[in-house]
């Protein structure tokens, strides 16, 4: 049998957050956050990050993963989500990918475009 991946999609305050919950209580999965905020550290306001309460319970990956001041980017998701829902799979548990826009999805399921790395020069003007 191949190896399934459930995928929450929806609006922002549209319930992800409790169905993606609620599905890995039910099915014993793992949560994979696709949201381009969650990513940074101490960007906790507005964000709607799940409560360390909810973490406790329930494994979520790539939230607070990286500082704000460092880099980040789709590319650099898409291979984070990559290897963590191969190990979510190689421990014989359902990946739930959590997300509000269809773009970090999108990368996930057909790769992004290669690009250039940013020119530092024109960033710090």
């Amino acid at each position: 049998m191949k190896p399934g991946i459930l995928v929450v999609v929806g609006p922002t305050a549209s319930g992800k957050k409790k169905l993606a919950m609620k599905a890995a209580e039910r099915y014993g999965g793992e949560i994979v956050s696709a949201d381009s905020r969650k990513v940074y550290r101490f960007l906790d306001i507005g964000t709607a990050k799940p409560s360390q309460e909810d973490r406790a319970r329930i494994p979520h990956h790539l939230i607070d993963i990286v500082d704000p001041d460092e880099p980040f980017s789709a590319g650099e998701w898409v291979r984070l989500a990559s290897e963590t829902v191969e190990d979510i799979h190689a421990r014989g548990v359902l990946p739930i990918i959590s997300c509000g826009t269809g773009f970090y999805l999108e990368a996930f399921q057909n790769g992004l475009t290669e690009s250039i790395d940013a020119d530092r020069g024109v960033r710090n003007k």
